[in-house]
C-alpha cells in the first residue's frame, strides 16, 4: 500500500546519515629563531565527510616561495604537531589551492572527528611546513 511505502522511505531517510562539514583556518606554523624568516602567508580550507569518504579543499596566499607539498597530518591531540598521512594535490606556487578526496580508515574517521587532522602546506623557502590549520566542525 501506499502508507508502507510511505513508512519505508521516512524509515530510510531518518537513517541516512547528513555529511558534516569542518573548516580549517590556515596561519604559519610556530615560530622559531630558525624559520621566523622563512613563514608567512594565510589560507583557508574546508572538508565534508560523507560516511568514509572526505573530500577537502581550499587556497592559500602570500608564501615567500612556491607550496612544493600539502598533506593532512594526524596529531595526538588538537595543536600538537604529528605525521602526515594523506596527500593533497598542490599549485605549485606562493598563491594557489589545494584538494584531495579520500576513503578514510575507522582510526583516520575517529581522529577528525576528535579534531586531530589537520592540514598543512610546506613551500621551498620552509621545507618543514609553511601554513598549517586544524579541521574542526
Amino acid at each position: 500500500s501506499l502508507a508502507l511505502v510511505f513508512l519505508a522511505f521516512v524509515a530510510g531517510a531518518a537513517g541516512a546519515q547528513e555529511a558534516q562539514t569542518f573548516e580549517a583556518r590556515l596561519t604559519p606554523l610556530p615560530l622559531d629563531f630558525v624559520n621566523r624568516e622563512q613563514i608567512e602567508g594565510s589560507g583557508s580550507g574546508s572538508a565534508v565527510l560523507d560516511g568514509h569518504r572526505l573530500t577537502v579543499s581550499g587556497s592559500f596566499s602570500g608564501l615567500l616561495g612556491s607550496a612544493t607539498v600539502a598533506h593532512l597530518h594526524l596529531g595526538p591531540a588538537l595543536g600538537i604537531r604529528g605525521g602526515p598521512v594523506l596527500d593533497l594535490e598542490v599549485d605549485q606556487a606562493a598563491a594557489g589551492s589545494f584538494s584531495g578526496e579520500f576513503e578514510l580508515t575507522e582510526d583516520q574517521l575517529q581522529a577528525l572527528l576528535d579534531g586531530r587532522i589537520y592540514i598543512q602546506i610546506h613551500s621551498e623557502i620552509a621545507p618543514g611546513g609553511n601554513l598549517w590549520g586544524w579541521l574542526l566542525e
